[in-house]
């Protein structure tokens, strides 16, 4: 039995939605006979009529197992993964028309006597082949109009066979009864299949959107820290050859500046490969509940510390909170999500837990102890002598656990002596040395001209 229940805990929802879909619709194939072959096979009997019975009971079992084989192609074809089964719906229409003449013309010959299983035959073979032949129509009307054009078949029918007015009518409303409650049945299962299916896929667009949204604001900052930076090397060199080619000395001042300004892009590089500027922990726990709330997962952020953690303890733990939220997003199928922050005054260091119900799989590409992002990870929380914890816990959940040691006296507001200027400030910074540099290459252009 728990391999059972581990099986079906690992399917995604959108997976799940689909086997509980398909299967309804197989319970169907068991329905039709239930209330249509059983009782007319039961009155058969009681009226000595068996051998008809049977036969007309076998027709409905082969009804039922056709429109079963027809629903499952139907809902691939809704879904996408096939094409339209035409065939199919042509063979489950010609055996639904002839099964119902076929009795009709039996029972205005006198051949089956059996009243109590006749209305359960008709409504039966109509209801549910016009409700399974429904899944291929394009529009709802069409469905409507399907209905009612087999209900006045089967009248028109009766009718000219001479069949008893009540019974004539009795048919009639049995068909729009049972049909109507089964093409609504089928039409509402596949149409919440496909919005399952839609979210499922709005949420992975959501994903990769963001992923391309912190891909332009990564190539923002490289042009903002670089771009400038580079045009002044460009300019500041190109000034340097041409004073060392006139042998003044200042070429040397020149290329000592490139050397400066090199230098510090190449530290500015490192700030925004690192994301330095991006991650806070406040504003991770913020979007963290929101978007796992998005996805319909009940997240709960407690939060006990005695006071601000530093700077630099809580980028590195806003970027365990972006990672852990993203795994519970991508792996797995968490129905709730709880993140803890402590820091206790007495010592012990910031401790950062996320856990959620979602135990992901490894054979779905779950992440690992050996996985890139909590490598990552390790590596961001081992510079400030943190550790990293994931695994499945003894209750069955998924654990992540990050622990930094907090130091004795640390600020907690404003940026430390060491902290990189922002984008802005070095941007400007080079815009003065790129219009300088600019100054000097045109005096010295003026210089050279005759």
């Amino acid at each position: 039995m728990s391999g059972l229940t581990d099986w079906w805990h690992r399917k995604s929802k959108p997976v799940k939605v689909e086997l509980y879909t398909r299967w309804s619709f197989h319970s169907f194939v068991a329905m039709e006979i239930a209330l249509s072959g059983i009782p007319m096979l039961r009155s058969a009997v009681l009226n000595g009529e068996w051998p008809t019975g049977l036969c007309l009971f076998l027709l409905v079992c082969a009804h039922a197992a056709l429109c079963g084989v027809m629903s499952s192609r139907a809902l691939d074809w809704r879904l996408g993964r096939g094409e339209q089964p035409v065939r199919l719906v042509v063979a489950v229409a010609a055996l639904t028309l002839a099964g119902l003449f076929a009795f009709l013309a039996l029972r205005s010959t006198g051949t089956v006597l059996f009243d109590g299983g006749a209305i359960y035959l008709v409504t039966g073979l109509a209801g549910f082949g016009t409700a399974t032949a429904s899944l291929v129509l394009p529009r709802a009307a069409h469905t409507r109009y399907a209905l009612l054009g087999v209900t006045a078949v089967v009248s028109a029918a009766g009718l000219l066979l001479g069949l008893a007015t009540p019974e004539i009518i009795a048919n009639a409303v049995g068909i729009l009864i049972t049909g109507a409650f089964f093409i609504f049945a089928y039409g509402f299962s596949v149409w919440l299949l496909k919005a399952v299916w839609d979210l499922d896929t709005a949420r992975e667009l959501q994903t990769r959107l963001a992923v391309a949204e912190e891909r332009l604001r990564f190539g923002r900052d490289m042009h903002d820290v670089m771009g400038r930076n580079l045009a002044v090397i460009a300019l500041k060199s190109e000034l340097a050859v041409q004073l060392a080619e006139r042998g003044r000395p200042e070429a040397i001042a020149q290329m000592t500046e490139v050397q400066r300004i090199a230098r510090e892009s190449q530290r500015e590089v490192r700030d925004v490969v690192r994301g330095y500027r991006e991650a806070d922990l406040h504003t991770e726990l913020d979007g963290a509940r929101g978007v796992l709330a998005a996805a319909g997962i009940d997240c709960r952020i407690e939060e006990e510390t005695a006071a601000p953690l530093p700077a630099e303890v809580q980028s590195a733990l806003g970027w365990v909170v972006r990672e852990a939220t993203t795994n519970v997003l991508r792996h797995g199928d968490a129905r709730r999500c709880t993140v803890r922050l402590s820091a206790p005054e007495g010592g012990g260091g910031a401790v950062l837990t996320v856990e959620n119900d979602g135990v992901p799989d490894p054979a779905d590409g779950a992440p690992s102890r050996h996985g890139s992002g909590l490598a990552g990870l390790r590596e961001r929380l081992a510079a400030l002598d943190g550790t990293l914890e994931a695994g499945v816990a003894e209750d069955g959940c998924f654990r992540l656990t990050a622990r930094v040691p907090l130091p004795r006296a640390a600020p907690t507001t404003g940026r430390t002596a060491s902290t990189p200027r922002s984008v802005s400030a070095t941007a400007t910074a080079s815009a003065k040395a790129s219009a300088k540099a600019h100054r000097s290459v045109s005096a010295l252009n003026d210089e050279m001209t005759p």
